[in-house]
């Protein structure tokens, strides 16, 4: 069985990747958890053995540093049930599971759908794990501990630490003892680099294509790029709803104009997809006036939301930024929106975030 580093070193070998020390000091721990998860269970007496608990590994640390990449390397070499998901993914996935169980009439909602997941896998990876939601916060600790329980092993990347999980999260208090049940069971591991692959993959390119003139083919190129060309849609829950972003993969998201302005979403709803995404394709924005009004409107506080968490947009628009939204109530307000589309168009644009 090929470890991790073996796979590493022959990536750097063949020029396939270029060696970094931040990524090589995670290669350790895991080797650690490839080979103890290798071991065959011991065989209980009468009934099937519970596995033992392989500590985890937390991965946390700046956007683009290649935490997503070790940890879809490290899934792709197990030679045990493994599943890589998104957390939002996932817990939207708990909750609908916890739905149909209620309809059975189970005390516990959340008991046989946990049961399910340790029955199927020895390890779950997850990817850009944060809390954002107060129904996931309530229910994250027991579901924790119950996986741990049953000897499945967790990795998971994150950009904070777990101290600053749900930071400033109503009934915050409540959630402060599942932070300790992450130390206990993973162990917690900083990610220093002062690259950050993900933005020099664009920098010095063309991030805002005028519809038409190959715009789609060169998104489309630059969508495969980042995220491999492998996705799938991410439901962000926002006050019991559900917010969909078409395409996800590794902290890339992609949508049209009309996916997320089209809608009829509003300030949280935005601010929770610019939590989600670390980069946004954002296709086929219009020219704005008085006709589309209320899309332009979202728009703006769309922009705002990326703005301020320092998102990296790439988009194809009808119009240059000065030119998307010159007549109409608004077009005078816009005049701020095309700045911030212009300075979101340099090459250091959210570098540090």
């Amino acid at each position: 069985m090929k470890t991790i580093q073996d796979i590493y070193a022959a990536k750097v070998a063949n020029g396939e990747i270029t060696a970094d020390a931040a990524q090589e000091a995670v290669l350790p721990e895991l080797v650690r958890i490839q080979a103890e998860l290798a071991k065959p269970v011991k065989a209980g007496w009468l009934r099937k053995s519970k596995p033992e608990l392989v500590k985890g590994v937390y991965l946390w640390g700046g956007v683009g540093r290649g935490k997503s990449f070790l940890m879809d390397m490290f899934v792709d070499a197990l030679d045990v049930p493994a599943r890589r998901v998104h957390f939002h993914a996932f817990m939207q996935e708990i909750h609908a599971g916890m739905h149909e169980a209620r309809q059975t009439g189970v005390e516990d909602a959340l008991a046989p759908v946990a049961a399910k997941v340790v029955a199927d896998l020895r390890l779950l990876a997850f990817d850009e794990m944060q809390i954002t939601d107060i129904t996931d916060a309530m229910i994250v600790g027991r579901l924790f501990e119950a996986l741990f329980a049953g000897g499945v092993t967790v990795i998971t990347t994150s950009n904070r630490i777990p101290d600053d999980l749900y930071k400033d999260g109503l009934n915050r208090q409540l959630f402060l003892p599942f932070i300790d049940v992450l130390k206990e069971n993973m162990v917690v591991h900083e990610m220093i680099s002062a690259t950050d692959y993900r933005q020099n993959r664009l920098n010095g390119e063309q991030v805002y294509f005028l519809r038409g003139h190959g715009a789609r083919a060169a998104i489309s190129e630059i969508w495969a790029d980042l995220s491999g060309g492998s996705a799938e849609p991410l439901n962000v829950q926002v006050n019991g709803r559900d917010v969909e972003i078409p395409a996800f993969r590794n902290g890339i998201g992609r949508a049209t104009f009309y996916d997320l302005c089209g809608k009829l979403l509003g300030p949280a709803d935005y601010l929770a997809v610019a939590e989600a995404v670390k980069v946004l394709i954002l296709e086929d924005i219009p020219q704005l006036s008085r006709n589309n009004f209320n899309e332009a409107k979202r728009f703006v506080t769309l922009i705002d939301a990326l703005y301020e968490a320092k998102v990296r947009l790439i988009c194809s628009a009808a119009a240059e930024p000065e030119m998307l939204y010159v007549e109409g109530t608004g077009a005078f307000e816009f005049e701020r929106t095309a700045s911030r589309l212009r300075e979101m168009q340099d090459a250091n644009w959210g570098l540090g975030n």
